[in-house]
Formats: C-alpha cells, sequence, structure tokens
C-alpha cells in the first residue's frame, strides 16, 4: 500500500473511569483496506501480521464500555457497519463499514452503540499481546492511568508499517 488513508484523529480525555490516552488519539482510516473475495477478514489478518499485530480474534465489539489499560487495539471492520462510541459517554461516535481501521490506543475506551448487517470485525494486537479488557472504574483509574502511560508506543503501523500515519500522530 503506497498511497495513506484520511485518518481521522480523536483526542479524548479521561471520561468516567476510563482514562482514554492523555498524549495519542485514537485513530480512523476510512476505506484502508479493499474487500473482496470469499474470506474478506483474511485480508485484514494478513496485513495487520505482516505490521507486527497478528490477529487475535474475529467477532464484533462488545456492546458496554470497555478498555486495555495494557495494550492497544486494531479493529478491521470486513461485513456489516458498526457505531462506536469512543471514549466513554461524552466520547465521539464513530460509524466503521467495511474497509475501516479503528486503532485504539492503550486505554480508549470502546462500546458497540448499534450494528447495520452481520457485522465482522478482525481485532488485533501489537506483538502478539494479549491485554487485559476493564470496564470504568472511577476507584482504579489512577492505576489504569499508570498502566495506559506504561504502553510503548507499537513499532509500526497496523495497515502502513513503519512510516505508516500512526507514527505522525503517536509521537515517542
Amino acid at each position: 500500500m503506497s498511497v495513506m488513508p484520511t485518518v481521522l484523529a480523536h483526542s479524548l480525555p479521561s471520561d468516567a473511569g476510563i482514562p482514554n490516552h492523555p498524549r495519542w488519539p485514537v485513530l480512523v482510516y476510512p476505506g484502508a483496506v479493499p474487500i473482496s473475495g470469499d474470506d474478506p477478514a483474511a485480508a485484514f489478518e494478513a496485513l495487520f501480521a505482516r505490521h507486527g499485530w497478528p490477529a487475535a480474534w474475529r467477532n464484533g465489539v462488545f456492546p458496554f464500555h470497555h478498555f486495555h489499560p495494557d495494550g492497544h487495539e486494531v479493529l478491521g471492520v470486513y461485513a456489516g457497519e458498526v457505531t462506536v462510541r469512543i471514549g466513554g459517554e461524552l466520547g465521539v461516535l464513530v460509524r466503521a463499514q467495511p474497509g475501516d481501521v479503528i486503532v485504539l490506543p492503550a486505554g480508549a475506551g470502546h462500546c458497540k452503540v448499534s450494528v447495520r448487517g452481520d457485522l465482522g470485525v478482525v481485532g488485533a494486537y501489537p506483538g502478539a499481546s494479549q491485554p487485559s479488557t476493564c470496564r470504568p472504574s472511577r476507584a482504579r483509574h489512577a492505576a489504569y492511568l499508570t498502566s495506559v502511560l506504561g504502553v510503548p508506543r507499537p513499532a509500526k503501523d497496523p495497515v502502513f508499517g513503519a512510516e505508516g500515519p500512526l507514527r505522525t500522530h503517536w509521537p515517542a
């Protein structure tokens, strides 16, 4: 892939026990991956793995607010459409359709709001990590924020590799 996609960056403050990431925004790449063939999820899996984000699952998005304080996540939509609230109750709504990619830095809250059609999402984490899934907690907010800040920037953008938009939007 040689053409960089349009990148939508959403910087989000902490919200009701969700730390979000204080330095790195959520990135949305509309139409980043062409959808074709009998197994469009395989294109996301191969692409993410090529850049050090091996696919961890195929499924959807949980219908409750959650986040990963100890790892980054990429979501590639290969079927259906989904509206996700990112950042907590006061966050932003992102509508994703086949071919779209959402890159969530550690701590970024996300929750499925609605679905149209049979939703299919590939999820992956850099370096084959297996981050924790946590729900909002005001009591644990400080500990979650400490964890979030300790997660290093990935070596590569999951879609565009070493020189991808993630490197610009998530400075070292």
